[in-house]
């Protein structure tokens, strides 16, 4: 199995990768410690995030925090595949800062793709949510992005659970009160044979469903090493998010 960025890519030449930013500068640590005075942030499992190269990290989805958090805690720099409704006013222009990837959920988005595979290519590091939106976060739902971006890389992928950043009843959009323990577990990274152009919908879908595996049972480790559990799904008078679309095929990027 190629852990490697090389060959067979989409067009990615004439897209430019986001900027480092602020995400690779001295303040994230500063913003790192500010979030870990608020909150009471356990980390396990950071030595199995790639020391260097490409990597995918991919994660359940349950509370607003869950993109910064990742940025920030992380052993490395994550540059997360996020809605590009968050792209207004001044939160838009601290994404834009730390380097984070604007998607449209909803349609095919070539530019995300080859964004993300551009930072791949560089050696950095993608995040994302599979599920596509935030919810439950057990993994019942699956979206073929984190699938088809380590087919077209070989980037290994990262699972990572969440606990704590969004309480039981409480809505998609709230926050977790002050000093409340989260718990963020990474787990040993799933490795994809690189797939030559062209790239299907079938591959994508049974590489999806081998990562859903690898996911659900990384979440299963992480209840058990924690004690912790989820907040369940979305209170029912909260409309749920639309779902991230699945850029599926080599046709989409």
């Amino acid at each position: 199995m190629n852990s490697g960025v090389t060959g067979s890519l989409p067009r990615i030449d004439e897209v430019a990768a986001p900027p480092p930013g602020l995400i690779e500068s001295p303040l994230r640590p500063l913003a790192r410690r500010l979030l870990q005075r608020w909150y009471d942030v356990h980390l396990t499992g950071a030595e199995h995030v790639p020391a260097t190269g490409p990597a995918i990290v991919a994660g359940n989805h349950i509370g607003l925090i869950d993109g910064p958090l990742l940025a920030l805690v992380g052993p490395r720099p994550i540059h997360a595949l996020t809605k590009h409704e968050m792209f207004q006013g001044r939160l838009g222009g601290l994404l834009r800062a730390t380097g984070q990837i604007k998607v449209d959920r909803l349609h095919p988005d070539p530019a995300a793709v080859k964004a993300a595979l551009r930072l791949l290519a560089e050696g950095r590091v993608v995040g994302l949510f599979p599920e596509g939106t935030r919810g439950a976060g057990e993994f019942d739902t699956f979206r073929g992005g984190a699938a088809y971006l380590a087919l077209v890389s070989g980037a290994p992928v990262v699972p990572v659970v969440v606990f704590g950043t969004r309480l039981t009843g409480a809505s998609s959009g709230s926050l977790p009160p002050r000093g409340t323990r989260i718990d963020v577990v990474f787990g040993e990274p799933a490795t994809v044979p690189r797939q030559a152009w062209p790239r299907t919908r079938e591959q994508v879908a049974t590489v999806s469903r081998l990562l859903q595996g690898t996911l659900v049972a990384h979440l299963d480790h992480a209840r058990r090493l924690t004690g912790r559990s989820l907040p369940g799904p979305l209170p029912s008078t909260v409309p749920p998010d639309q779902h991230e679309h699945a850029h599926e095929t080599d046709q989409g990027a």
